[in-house]
């Protein structure tokens, strides 16, 4: 029996998703990128510009987003490790998983994904953006904020979260249902007239 690709056991896998692992891919490609950028031209006590609302500058950070949380990293590692499954399980378990909803998950999965990464390998991460009164970020953080709010959003305020398609009547059924319906005109055929002359 064909399974239904509205329903988790027929929806096509994560990793072969057209949508969403590009934007992962792309996302953790640019944040690991431009971290390699910073960390070889502005981590010498430099900034661009060197005074401003907004710079480009190199901070080592051991907390969690803007600073939050310093020194936890076996802590964050682990949260990030349970915040990549999560996302994965609304993924899996959403009943339709619309563009929106997958572009979401992706921007959160691939910024997640690319802080987990420098806290495996560094036990920090890289920020360089400075904006105003924020504390210093990258584009991991920036890509996971946006990805929330749009998820938060949707959960909100669209109403196809919480839509699900209307059951579908099995082949089978439908088979069983049609085979009825002649026996009983053969059975019958005089009825059947009847109800077409009282439909006339």
């Amino acid at each position: 029996m064909e399974l239904d690709r509205g329903s988790p056991q027929g929806r096509m896998p994560f990793y072969r998703d057209w949508l969403l692992i590009p934007i992962v891919g792309i996302v953790y490609a640019l944040d690991q990128l431009t971290k390699l950028w910073v960390e070889s031209n502005l981590c010498h006590a430099r900034s661009i510009p060197a005074e401003g609302p907004f710079q480009l500058t190199c901070s080592f950070n051991t907390g969690s987003a803007f600073g939050l949380f310093p020194d936890q990293t076996i802590l964050l590692i682990l949260a990030s490790f349970v915040g990549v499954g999560v996302l994965l399980f609304v993924y899996r378990h959403h009943p339709v998983p619309g563009p929106l909803l997958r572009i979401s998950l992706g921007l959160q999965l691939g910024g997640a994904i690319g802080n987990l990464t420098d806290r495996l390998r560094f036990g920090q991460v890289t920020d360089f953006v400075k904006l105003g009164p924020w504390p210093v970020f990258n584009l991991a953080d920036a890509s996971i904020v946006v990805g929330v709010i749009m998820l938060v959003w949707l959960f909100v305020f669209s109403g196809d979260w919480t839509k699900k398609e209307p059951p579908k009547m099995e082949e089978g059924a439908q088979t069983v249902e049609a085979a009825s319906a002649a026996a009983r005109e053969e059975a019958h055929p005089e009825r059947e007239a009847t109800r077409e002359q009282d439909g006339d």
